[in-house]
């Protein structure tokens, strides 16, 4: 691709300055052009980091700016809708950080607006475009372990501060949203279907401005399939996929953060393991070519903006359960 996307990254957040900023420097599809902070200090230390040619003071002066292309939004996520919807009416594409809105219907406003105006938006859940991921997806369309008759996932970390912005409610704070997206778009995604109920227990923590420290919970699935899952900010780090079949199961370490190492999964089938290792790869370059492709026209992105709003549906289903403690359909 001789032409490249010119990258704008609203805000100097660590996800971007670790892993995205990075990835859009190693792409072959992008450039990495501006970074704006509400601190001018901030984003000029940042663009001298990665040697860019503009940082700005405003989120505004960026969007304002005719030589950006796309943009990266990394914000706490009350600020999701808000900043996305803003880039997309100034014509920019955009790839925001997960969870893409606080419920429902702020995804669903952002998806109307990327239909209006032609820009691509991208919920940046990495992991789904790793090779390792279509891999065990093959697996399972050419029969490998049998029907699916079940689906368990854990995704946990331990971080008691009070005062992380992921201990503040109103900021879209909490376990379910940070990591318990991830083991619930992976079930919809190797399904390929809409979950029609959910039942969710959590630990909701007074010192940690009443979000869901932990919880575990059953999303149930058409034809009586169910993902069993947990997930939360107050337990030791685990991360784990597990299909089961009729046959026999695909067991997936190292979920949502394999890239380049840990791309090993187990298959096991009528008593007998192997070990299959797909190739190592960067899933955050995989995820900026793949706005990149879209944004001129070569393909429709991998993954639609629709497609987040039924995460975010599925989410909104599990706080509700978890806050209310009963099952909600959906």
């Amino acid at each position: 691709m001789e032409k490249k996307l010119r990258w704008g990254i609203i805000s100097t957040a660590d996800i971007g300055i670790k892993a995205v900023m990075p990835a859009i420097q190693q792409s072959a599809t992008g450039v990495l052009a501006a970074v704006a902070s509400r601190n001018l200090d901030k984003s000029e230390a940042v663009r001298a980091q990665f040697g860019m040619d503009k940082a700005y003071g405003t989120y505004e002066e960026l969007l304002a700016d005719p030589e950006i292309d796309a943009v990266y939004i990394p914000l706490p996520n009350h600020l999701h809708r808000e900043w996305a919807i803003k880039a997309m009416e100034a014509g920019k594409h955009v790839l925001c950080e997960k969870p893409l809105a606080l419920n429902a219907a702020e995804a669903s406003e952002m998806a109307q607006t990327s239909a209006r105006t032609g820009m691509v938006l991208a919920e940046a859940f990495m992991y789904r475009h790793h090779p390792r991921l279509d891999r065990v997806r093959e697996l399972i369309e050419q029969g490998e372990i049998g029907e699916i008759r079940g689906i368990r996932s854990v995704f946990t970390f331990n971080n008691p501060d009070t005062t992380n912005i992921r201990a503040k409610r109103e900021y879209g704070g909490g376990g379910l949203y940070d990591v318990g997206c991830y083991p619930l778009s992976a079930a919809r995604l190797i399904l390929g279907a809409e979950p029609v109920a959910a039942t969710v227990q959590a630990q909701f923590s007074d010192a940690h401005d009443g979000v869901d420290m932990m919880a575990s919970g059953l999303v149930e699935f058409p034809g009586g399939v169910g993902l069993t899952f947990d997930c939360g900010m107050w337990a030791e780090g685990r991360e784990f996929l597990e299909i089961l079949g009729s046959r026999g199961r695909i067991e997936v370490p190292h979920t949502f953060t394999a890239g380049e190492k840990n791309t090993a999964f187990t298959v096991y089938k009528d008593g007998i393991s192997r070990e299959e290792r797909p190739e190592g790869v960067n899933s955050y370059v995989l995820e900026v070519d793949d706005v990149a492709a879209a944004a001129f026209g070569l393909r429709q992105p991998r993954f639609e903006a629709e497609d987040a709003v039924h995460n975010m549906r599925l989410i909104d289903a599990c706080l509700q359960s978890a806050r209310e403690r009963r099952r909600v359909e959906l």
